[in-house]
């Protein structure tokens, strides 16, 4: 199946059976509570594992002038210590291709790997870790953004051109009649999963299972397939449950790599799990940004110009860059638009994908700006927004596929309250707090993968039941219930007939979890396998001389078990595919919202306290509410987190995360987050998928800071523009005002 036409109506619009958008319960929910769902950490097979425990790096940049392991070795339960100067040879770096461990004697990066210890516990691994000594000779780093700006460069396109141009920018920017100019800054901003990196490797002969927690296993499969040099048929990546992963689980890493070496050369199963300080420097990072954006309007508060400027870091060599610039080609309709990203070269551990990646930090800039100019125009920031409502793509000039912002954000106007904002800030006071209520729009790209699945219908105990595979994973967004909603309704099936098998690269390639694609792209496999399998069991009942087959329902059911007679304990069987098609060359694709926070900030300590949160949202069908409510709502913590709390802190003096672990990287908890909802309107969108849904993963987080930064300037009179907002800058803002 492609998606080269819009969809037409199919079994999924006619929702017979109700299961398309029902808030059905996690269907391994119960195997969660109690236990039953493997995770990666928790896998024997093969028998008794040994134990793997990564020595890191002390220093920023350098090499390894020498290493003494001979302590390690000779500690009790060391089976290897492996190091650069007896790993086992490998492919040489190759960014996106290979990922090689313990290669050379180069330090690239603080906290990469230095040495590997396996022992017969994790205990005994950890233990001997700490008697490897290594003699570095160091070399100057760069660990700083702010002092290598005039050394970043343009990077290489990835989904989009990092540069766009339309008009006349600077004519159209000087010609305004008001105008807005900011600078912004967010940090460093670490993935914090709950489940930490973690593998269990063996061999059998040359062949090689690998159970770990990665979120895209053919990605997985090719990059360790690259690095040892083998053929990916050959590797099989297992991956049933994960504990999240927000893109820092994309692509291989250190304990893949690292547990694969150490099992071939010991003939035994290896596992390797990292700590939650060593996620800090052995994982990716999102990359703190530099933003400069210009706006330019008339009087009547219509864009003239629009420009967003992007800087960004990453180690030596990578080539991945946040695309924080990318949204704002299409949110707002201006004729004179400028965007540009620009990537710094440092010697910090890798940057890469991180939840929304680009509309995550890039809307906590452009809509606090779009704030400042609804100010200085003395209109109100939803106006200012509807007043610049683009009939079509405005770089791309494309028709939007569907687009319903403005619904979005009527409706949250309207159920947030906002007529009973004071748009003068510091106005409102209750007791010690002075209150403040900020909004911004949201949007997040529709990006659609392709994506196979078989499906297997048989009798089990008298039973028609189906069986779905595809190597498709589950980061705990609800993947196993949407995709056994979906394949119950297109075969006319009960939930509890169906089971969906995810996670294994032995079952046809998935698109994986990422992008917010995850739904849209698998879902769709299934459904054309299901789409297939009726199709096959038509031709099998035919064949075999079958009636009934077009009766009513307890005609069809019982035509079912006919057939299923007939096919034996095998039962029939049915490949599917999708292709993305060249819809998204037609049509640009988004999900919208708009987010509304209420804050309160003490008089006398600036602290920021969220007091409610509203999240609108349009993201085509919605194929299971209470899932897609619990996402945008993880999405909209996600952005308080960004706005008030999360910032990784570099040491300069040698690129060091000094807050590495979960008691000093402040992500929200309970006592930060009060009444949160998040409403979706009704919408379908054919241009999309087959299922006529969009993503939602992702989507809560667009914009989500941006509307807590601009109430608590609401509130308290004082725009804070480096990130995070906490207490010293809102008290450094009224020193400054005073």
């Amino acid at each position: 199946m492609k998606m080269n036409a819009p969809s037409e109506l199919n079994p999924i619009d006619a929702n017979l059976h109700g299961w398309i958008g029902k808030p059905v319960d996690r269907v391994d929910g119960l195997l969660k509570v109690t236990g039953a769902a493997t995770y990666a950490y928790e896998y024997e097979e093969g028998g008794p594992p040994l134990f793997g425990f990564v020595v890191q790096a002390g220093i920023g940049k350098g090499r390894i002038r020498a290493i003494d392991t001979a302590a390690a070795e000779c500690a009790p339960g060391v089976m290897l210590v492996m190091t650069h100067l007896n790993a086992p040879p490998q492919a040489p770096l190759k960014v996106d291709e290979t990922v090689p461990q313990l290669d050379s004697d180069a330090i690239r990066h603080f906290g990469q790997p230095v040495a590997l210890i396996v022992a017969v516990s994790y205990e005994a691994a950890r233990d001997a870790a700490t008697l490897v000594r290594v003699d570095y000779e160091t070399a100057a780093g760069r660990y700083t953004l702010a002092g290598s700006l005039e050394r970043a460069k343009e990077p290489p396109p990835l989904v989009n051109p990092p540069d766009s141009r339309v008009g006349d920018f600077e004519g159209g920017f000087a010609a305004s009649a008001c105008t807005v100019d900011s600078r912004y800054v967010t940090p460093h901003h670490i993935h914090m999963q709950m489940e930490p990196h973690t593998t269990l490797a063996m061999w059998e002969g040359e062949t090689l299972t690998l159970y770990t927690s990665h979120q895209w296993l053919e990605s997985a499969r090719k990059q360790t397939a690259a690095t040892l040099r083998m053929a990916p048929e050959n590797i099989r990546i297992v991956s049933r449950y994960i504990g999240g992963g927000f893109g820092s689980k994309l692509d291989a890493g250190v304990d893949l790599i690292l547990a694969a070496l150490a099992a071939r050369q010991l003939r035994r199963p290896v596992k390797i799990a990292l700590t939650r300080q060593q996620l800090f420097h052995l994982c990716p990072h999102r990359t703190e940004t530099i933003q400069r954006v210009r706006l330019g309007a008339d009087r009547d508060g219509r864009l003239q110009a629009i420009a967003h400027e992007i800087w960004c870091e990453n180690l030596e060599g990578q080539t991945f860059y946040e695309p924080a610039a990318d949204q704002t080609r299409s949110l707002y309709a201006a004729p004179h638009r400028m965007t540009s990203h620009r990537l710094a070269e440092l010697d910090l551990p890798p940057s890469a994908s991180m939840r929304a990646p680009g509309e995550a930090v890039g809307l906590l800039a452009l809509e606090c700006a779009m704030d400042e100019l609804a100010e200085a125009l003395g209109m109100d920031p939803i106006e200012l927004r509807m007043r610049n409502e683009p009939a079509a793509d405005p770089e791309k000039q494309r028709p939007f596929s569907t687009r319903n912002l403005i619904g979005c954000l009527q409706e949250g106007a309207r159920r947030f309250g906002w007529e009973r904002r004071n748009p003068l800030p510091a106005q409102v006071r209750e007791g010690r707090w002075l209150i403040g209520i900020g909004m911004a729009a949201a949007i997040r790209n529709n990006p659609l993968m392709a994506s196979k699945a078989d499906a297997t219908l048989a009798l089990r105990d008298g039973k028609p039941v189906l069986t779905v595979r595809t190597a498709m994973t589950d980061i705990g967004t609800g993947s196993y219930t949407i995709f056994t909603q979906i394949a119950a309704e297109a075969m006319g099936l009960p939930l509890d007939s169906v089971v969906v098998r995810l996670g294994d690269t032995d079952f046809p390639e998935g698109s994986g979890s990422g992008g917010s694609w995850g739904a849209g792209s698998a879902g769709s496999g299934i459904y054309d396998a299901c789409m297939n399998l009726r199709e096959a069991l038509g031709h099998f009942a035919d064949r075999a001389g079958i009636a009934g087959m077009d009766a009513g329902e307890e005609g069809r059911r019982i035509a079912l078990r006919a057939v299923l007679d007939v096919a034996g304990p095998e039962g029939i069987s049915a490949h599917g595919e999708l292709n993305p098609g060249d819809m998204h060359k037609k049509y640009s694709q988004f999900s919208y919202g708009a987010h509304f926070a209420e804050v309160g900030v003490d008089i006398d300590t600036g602290e920021i306290r969220l007091r409610r949160m509203l999240g609108v949202f349009t993201a085509g069908r919605i194929l299971n509410q209470k899932t897609a409510r619990s996402q945008a709502i993880g999405g909209m913590v996600f952005g308080v987190g960004a706005a008030l709390t999360e910032e990784a802190v570099i040491d300069p003096a040698c690129g060091f995360f000094v807050n590495h672990d979960m008691a000093e990287y402040h992500v929200p908890t309970h006592a930060d987050i009060p009444a949160i909802d998040a409403i979706y309107l009704e919408e379908v969108d054919d241009k999309a998928n087959p299922l006529k849904s969009k993503g939602v993963g992702e989507l809560g987080i667009c914009g989500a800071g941006a509307a807590v930064a601009n109430a608590v300037y609401n509130a308290c009179g004082v725009r804070i523009r480096e990130y995070p907002l906490t207490l010293d800058k809102v008290l450094a803002g009224w020193k400054t005002n005073d």
